[in-house]
């Protein structure tokens, strides 16, 4: 039977008929989240990183508060704003190269369509109707939204039902032994003339386990995809905005890829937006004197005023504080305090990376049940499939960090 609170809720990522009853947030602060109850949880999540700066930021509000005043929204069709204007500029100059061309959707997984579509019609648009394959590597993720199941890994788990539903791509070994990568040479000789782009998460791929992987590979990757002629994707949506150190991860590579996704923390953790940006020689290939070479996409909230003023706000932020220093400082207090886990029975690996930090356990018995132990700990923390991760925001106190990582210790230690 359901729980009163969901009598007309459907939950995401939820088997509804035997779901634990939800716990009901009231209010947000810093790292806090405040329950109905009067309870408070310490966030290890950001809730699902986007919190960058943690919740409730002044100036994002006091931002968010005045665009509110003035226009909440416009359509994005034959008129645009000054919030995207300025956003739009902002994100060019922070970018590497000419990554310059910014088209705004409204999540991480359209932001992908988006990126998905720009790669395969650049080849529509040069009368090459052939190259419309997409490249994509095992325990990535890229969303839930039609095309960006197909690049999913297929064996991850959320995905596979619909495998006879979703055009089939080309979901391969990540190269990341020099045995693969000749692999992947090979198989770039056999196809290429068919791919129109190769996806990848830089340096962590998040929901599909928080792998990660070497900034070696992105150059392997660049090399490659400059030599075949296929397009080079990189799906930041969890990796941009100072997550893995540095603003964009594909800045640790020196690698700047062809198309780039953004999303999550873009808005400051208030409320939804995404961008897929481009290059410049891509975006010169949609210009024509035919409107069937235009990109024809065109989300009804895309770029909205709140949303973008909420984001310009956010990269406002990230100036008025040493946010590299913070992750510098959360990545040293992670990897010491969970170094504590190591001789735990059940657990297999322990990596941190900027404000990511993983503990994988060979299996995980009851999901279920280790999400209530971490609430009756007083934290937020979402372990799924087999690991137990933080991924908290850039402001969190090394007090409310240390009760983070002690718990997750506590838990551990308890269940196995």
């Amino acid at each position: 039977m359901f729980h009163s609170t969901l009598k007309n809720i459907w939950l995401p990522y939820t088997q509804m008929n035997n779901c634990n009853a939800p716990i009901v947030a009231k209010a947000t602060h810093g790292s806090t989240i405040i329950l109905n109850d009067g309870a408070k949880l310490i966030d290890g999540i950001a809730s699902w990183w986007t919190a960058c700066h943690g919740y409730n930021h002044p100036h994002i509000i006091k931002t968010v508060k005045k665009q509110l005043e003035l226009m909440p929204h416009i359509m994005f069709g034959g008129i645009i704003h000054q919030p995207a204007i300025d956003l739009a500029k902002h994100l060019a100059n922070l970018l590497p190269g000419d990554l310059n061309k910014v088209f705004f959707s409204e999540s991480g997984s359209v932001s992908v369509e988006v990126a998905l579509k720009i790669a395969a019609q650049f080849w529509l648009n040069q009368n090459n109707n052939i190259k419309n394959k997409i490249i994509s590597f095992h325990g990535g993720y890229h969303g839930d939204t039609m095309a960006t199941m197909a690049v999913c890994d297929p064996e991850e788990g959320m995905h596979n039902l619909f495998k006879n539903i979703i055009p089939h791509q080309y979901n391969i070994p990540l190269p990341d032994t020099s045995e693969k990568q000749k692999d992947f040479i090979q198989f770039l000789e056999k196809h290429h003339k068919t791919i129109a782009a190769i996806l990848i998460e830089p340096l962590i791929q998040g929901a599909g386990g928080m792998l990660f992987h070497s900034p070696e590979i992105l150059r392997f990757l660049r090399k490659q995809a400059d030599h075949f002629e296929i397009l080079l994707i990189f799906d930041e949506i969890f990796t941009g905005f100072g997550r893995t150190g540095s603003f964009f991860a594909c800045e640790q590579a020196d690698v700047i890829p062809d198309i780039i996704t953004l999303s999550k923390a873009l808005s400051g953790g208030t409320m939804a937006l995404a961008a897929t940006i481009a290059k410049e020689y891509i975006f010169n290939g949609f210009l024509s004197d035919s409107d069937q070479h235009a990109l024809m996409h065109g989300p009804t909230f895309m770029a909205n005023p709140l949303a973008c003023s909420a984001a310009n706000a956010s990269l406002e932020v990230f100036d008025q504080y040493n946010w590299k220093n913070a992750v510098s400082s959360i990545e040293r207090q992670m990897k010491k305090e969970l170094t504590q886990c190591k001789n735990l029975k059940n657990v297999k690996d322990i990596r941190v990376k900027g404000a990511v930090a993983v503990v994988e356990l060979y299996n995980i018995s009851n999901l279920n049940r280790l999400k209530i132990k971490f609430i009756q700990q007083n934290v937020w923390i979402r372990p799924f499939r087999n690991i137990v991760y933080l991924t908290p925001s850039f402001t969190i106190t090394s007090e409310e960090l240390s009760l983070l990582t002690n718990s997750i210790y506590d838990v551990i230690k308890q269940e196995y």
